[in-house]
């Protein structure tokens, strides 16, 4: 089912429970979800106020009238 993810992380957080870092999603975009797998990149450019969606790598502006 399609949904709309509000996010207003541009990048992943890090957690460090272990010998190596783990990185969660902050962004809501990666394929390889709760993990970052380096989508937040397409991110970059965000003008803030502005309201995004993610189709792969594609990105396009949404109204945020039409997303009730």
């Amino acid at each position: 089912m399609p949904r709309i993810v509000r996010a207003d992380r541009d990048g992943p957080i890090r957690i460090d429970p272990q010998d190596k870092p783990v990185f969660i999603c902050g962004c809501g975009i990666t394929q390889n979800f709760p993990f970052c797998d380096g989508s937040h990149k397409a991110c970059k450019g965000e003008e803030p106020g502005k309201l995004y969606e993610y189709d792969g790598t594609e990105r396009r502006e949404v109204d945020p009238g039409s997303t009730t």
